[in-house]
């Protein structure tokens, strides 16, 4: 990836450029240590991306509270937290934060092995639901979600996703 090419890409090619670089980078599987060591190695504003991606599927599908339970790991809401960050996502970010720090007081259940039963209904899912509304009221008018940040870094800051001149 050059820098060139991200800046006379369109968002739509410019999204699946990185998409293509990031794809490029990690073998991981995403919920194995290899993959938050993987991740940790890349250019900032890749790492920032690759740890903010399930946030946005989660957001996309579900909301804030399901997103612990189907990511339970808190190396990994660690990074998340700093790519959006990162991304300059920070409300994102402060939502992000919030929703882990009251799955804390549910991490045991977010962890057993039939959590997606246990959370519909549950005190956590009650708790988060305001913060779901305010982050999919954020995301409203973006095209492709949390990735449309993505882009807009990529294409402010070129060397932090490894783009090389020339």
């Amino acid at each position: 990836m050059t820098v060139d090419e991200v800046n006379t890409s369109s968002d739509d090619e410019l999204f699946e450029l990185l998409g293509q670089e990031l794809e490029g980078r990690i073998t991981a599987v995403r919920s194995s240590p290899e993959f938050l060591a993987q991740i940790r190695a890349l250019p900032v504003g890749l790492r920032a991306m690759a740890a903010t991606y399930e946030f946005d599927v989660s957001l996309a599908l579900d909301d804030v509270g399901w997103h612990f339970g189907n990511w339970h790991s808190r190396e990994l809401s660690e990074e998340t937290a700093a790519g959006l960050d990162e991304l300059g996502a920070v409300d994102l970010a402060r939502i992000f934060r919030e929703g882990y720090r009251i799955a804390q007081d549910y991490w045991k259940e977010l962890g057993s092995e039939d959590w997606m039963d246990w959370y519909h209904g549950s005190e956590f899912e009650k708790a988060v639901d305001p913060l779901s509304r305010e982050a999919w009221a954020i995301l409203e008018g973006k095209k492709s979600g949390i990735c449309d940040f993505w882009v807009e870094y990529a294409r402010r800051f070129p060397e932090r996703v490894g783009a090389e001149v020339g």
